[in-house]
């Protein structure tokens, strides 16, 4: 077997698979190290294709010893990777293991449950490995943001034995901007996040007097080039670069989904460069031998993120641009792409990354996408005499505090609704249930199923104002609906992310319809309720301007954001 093993390090697969064949079913092969042999087998078998044969060596292992959990843990996702989702499961949960391998089964079904969104059961899963073994940051950070997504308040409870302050310190970089308008917390918190995950003085890789190109390279760096919002804002900004100017990198690592935003993406870049099976290494190798001269990472520290590739400094200079909008805590990253409203100076002191100011808007927007006919109430489940409030924002950005003035608000405004869009059940039983503790019959709020893209646009015609959330704004969500003619209230704070609406706002000619405490959004809100005047005029506005205005003329945009990455070469 040392041989298996020896031929194993060296790479040598189809030798080493051969070589622990043959040890396996030779007669002098030493029964107690069989279900080791077999373990590494089925290692070598699975990236080989031979799935089959991986799995029955996994299963041989598990029958020799039924306590050996790295079998069950890689038989498990060997069957995942099937799309055997049940079986991996049953794998998981059946297996009799100790603490450390009770903890890694149960933190692997925990996440497969909530792949599946089936959040109440990822929860328990998850409770109980932490029950088991407190200390596990990466397990409370998604413990605590599957709180989030079901609405379950407070979210910061339900673990016996770990402090609040822990729990606090270990929420993931999402779920920190949905629970916090502290930013000097976000800073704390995201530091030590990236301490733990991501790997830190790396040599740099791009030199440090940079290139000589005729033309700026610009790389996007994404693994989101799909249909989703990054991609649903930036895809006309991709193909409105000057190309006598600018030459467009995609390095990709996105889900191939076969879309026809993926192919519209893809289409946008003069220059394709997969990345999905390459190491962060290899990666950042990669972009470094394409001489990229501005590295623009779209996806920051959000999920798919891989941040060890911008760890390498593989471009001379690189942007945090969108996807995840606190700090990445990551001095590889030079600047963050902002506008003074969205990122006042004082905030910088909480940023790893220097702003770098576009003169009206941070955020990009696609000036061509189409709205579909506008529905009926009726189809859509609303009352036609009422006054309805939406906010489509995703159920892990509804927190407590905000809920709360949302029913306030419906308290005060009798034939007023509240419309989510919200299609996990956990969350709108959580919801309903809230709403009732707070005094408003539950069937006051209204569900929205998913929509193809031009109906969901469409959607907000049927409403008469957004409300947004806070400490986590509506980024797209809020765009979509100016762009639908929906009228957006935002309450500002004092964060990136509490500030987005405000600034989409602002440059859309909208600025009185930021407030910046409860009281006055609340107030606001009940007002322009009791007011048609008032509000038709925002929404005449909108149609009559908003179309020509900073936040939706993109060949403006383009404009100020080539200069804006033009200004730091010259």
């Amino acid at each position: 077997m040392a041989q298996a093993d020896a031929l194993a390090k060296s790479g040598d697969s189809a030798a080493a698979i051969a070589c622990y064949t043959d040890w396996l079913d030779s007669p002098g092969a030493e029964p107690q190290l069989r279900h080791l042999a077999l373990f590494n087998l089925g290692s070598l078998l699975r990236p080989a294709g031979r799935i089959e044969q991986a799995i029955a060596a996994y299963q041989e292992a598990l029958q020799l010893r039924p306590d050996f959990y790295q079998a069950a843990v890689n038989l498990g996702l060997t069957l995942e990777a099937q799309g055997n989702h049940a079986g991996a499961m049953a794998i998981w949960l059946q297996a009799l293991q100790p603490a450390e391998g009770q903890t890694l089964l149960l933190n692997h079904a925990g996440r497969l449950q909530e792949v599946n969104r089936n959040f109440d059961e990822a929860e328990a899963l998850l409770g109980r490995s932490l029950a088991v073994m407190p200390d596990q940051p990466d397990v409370m950070q998604h413990y605590l943001h599957i709180r989030q997504k079901k609405c379950q308040w407070p979210v910061f409870d339900g673990v016996a034995g770990i402090p609040l302050r822990t729990l606090q310190q270990n929420v993931g970089p999402l779920g920190l901007l949905a629970s916090s308008d502290d930013p000097t917390l976000q800073l704390a918190a995201i530091t030590a996040w990236v301490e733990r995950k991501v790997p830190r003085n790396l040599p740099r890789m791009a030199p440090l007097d940079g290139y000589r190109h005729d033309k700026l390279r610009i790389g996007y760096l994404s693994c989101d080039f799909r249909w989703h919002a990054v991609s649903i804002l930036t895809a006309e900004l991709l193909e409105l670069h000057d190309r006598e100017r600018f030459e467009v990198y995609g390095i990709d690592f996105s889900p191939e989904d076969g879309g026809t935003m993926r192919q519209r993406m893809l289409a946008a870049f003069d220059r394709h460069l997969p990345i999905h099976a390459l190491s962060d290494e290899e990666a950042a190798q990669t972009i470094r031998r394409h001489e990229i001269d501005v590295l623009i990472d779209l996806t920051g520290l959000t999920a798919g993120a891989r941040p060890g590739i911008v760890a390498h400094k593989p471009a001379p200079v690189q942007i945090s641009y969108l996807g995840y909008v606190g700090s990445c805590g990551m001095p590889e990253i030079d600047y963050i792409l902002a506008d003074r409203y969205v990122f006042p100076e004082a905030l910088a002191r909480y940023y790893f990354e220097k702003p770098l100011y576009l003169p009206e808007v941070y955020q990009a927007n696609d000036s061509q996408r189409p709205i579909a006919e506008t529905p009926s109430r009726a189809s859509c489940g609303l009352p036609d005499d009422a006054f309805v409030f939406c906010s489509f924002n995703g159920s892990y950005k509804i927190s407590e505090p905000v809920f709360s003035v949302w029913m306030n608000i419906l308290r005060r405004v009798p034939n007023g609704v509240l419309w989510l869009a919200i299609d996990n059940p956990t969350a709108r039983g959580n919801l309903a249930a809230e709403a009732v503790k707070r005094g408003v019959d539950p069937g006051r709020l209204v569900f929205a199923d998913k929509a193809a893209p031009s109906e969901y646009l469409a959607r907000y015609r049927a409403a008469d104002l957004l409300l947004d959330t806070n400490p986590y704004n509506a980024g797209t969500t809020a765009s979509d609906a100016l762009w639908a003619g929906l009228p957006v209230l935002t309450c500002s704070g004092k964060t990136f992310a509490s500030r987005m609406a405000g600034s989409l706002l602002h440059a859309v000619g909208l600025p009185e319809l930021i407030t910046t405490s409860w009281l006055d959004y609340e107030n606001l809100a009940v007002g322009l309720a009791s007011e048609p005047t008032a509000l038709q005029s925002y929404r005449h506005r909108l149609h009559t301007q908003g179309r020509s205005s900073a936040l939706f003329d993109t060949r403006r945009f383009v404009k100020n954001f080539e200069a804006t990455i033009a200004g730091l070469f010259d």
